[in-house]
């Protein structure tokens, strides 16, 4: 799968999104910059086919189909549109996640899905207070246990501050799992991502 978001902008002037074009596909974890409050969310929203851009198209696998691309691809914490009130337990969380996904939502069921993906300890945490690593995997995972996902756009992760290395790793760790991934950040965590790598292809070529 692939999806192209090619010129898009929203706004009359590109007040909520300056023109943008990005890809990304099955297989590959993508890094796209936005910055202030609300463009992270608006991308997300247009790259999901959740909003209808003012300019350019979003096509997946050439196809301009936006019921297409909401079934395939799922929106992970967008501020103010998708993220988990603060207060509610990661227990809660996971509750309502996998009534989406037509899991069992039983006690035995939500226990059995914090446990397979060895968050157990935070149950009975809100997901407010989880470390923002914990918070960005729990709600990853629980998104592509939905039925005909393939791709997921986890939105502003950098908010909730920590190591944006943690982040990315589990954003690659996805794709090596066959999932498109798009991550929304803002450029200073994209700058540090990038000088991360810079250190660690010093370091092996002077191994």
């Amino acid at each position: 799968m692939k999806i192209d978001v090619t010129g898009v902008s929203k706004g009359r002037r590109g007040e909520a999104l300056p023109a943008t074009t990005l890809h990304f596909e099955s297989g590959r974890a993508t890094l796209a910059t936005a910055e202030t409050a609300q463009r992270p969310a608006v991308l997300g929203l247009i790259a999901t086919g959740r909003m209808r851009p003012d300019t350019g198209v979003v096509t997946i696998d050439g196809a301009a189909d936006s019921a297409a691309i909401r079934s395939q691809v799922a929106l992970v914490d967008a501020p103010d549109v998708n993220d988990p009130a603060p207060n509610v337990t990661v227990y809660g969380v996971v509750a309502e996640e996998l009534m989406f996904a037509g899991r069992p939502t039983t006690p035995s069921g939500i226990r059995r899905a914090l446990a397979d993906l060895g968050l157990a300890q935070w149950r009975s945490w809100s997901i407010s207070t989880v470390p923002p690593a914990v918070r960005i995997r729990l709600l990853a995972e629980l998104a592509v246990m939905r039925q005909d996902v393939e791709g997921i756009v986890i939105t502003a992760p950098d908010r909730h501050g920590g190591d944006p290395a943690e982040w990315w790793a589990i954003a690659q760790d996805l794709a090596g799992r066959g999932y498109a991934v798009l991550v929304v950040a803002g450029a200073a965590s994209a700058t540090a991502l990038a000088a991360g790598s810079l250190v660690d292809r010093l370091n092996s070529e002077s191994a």
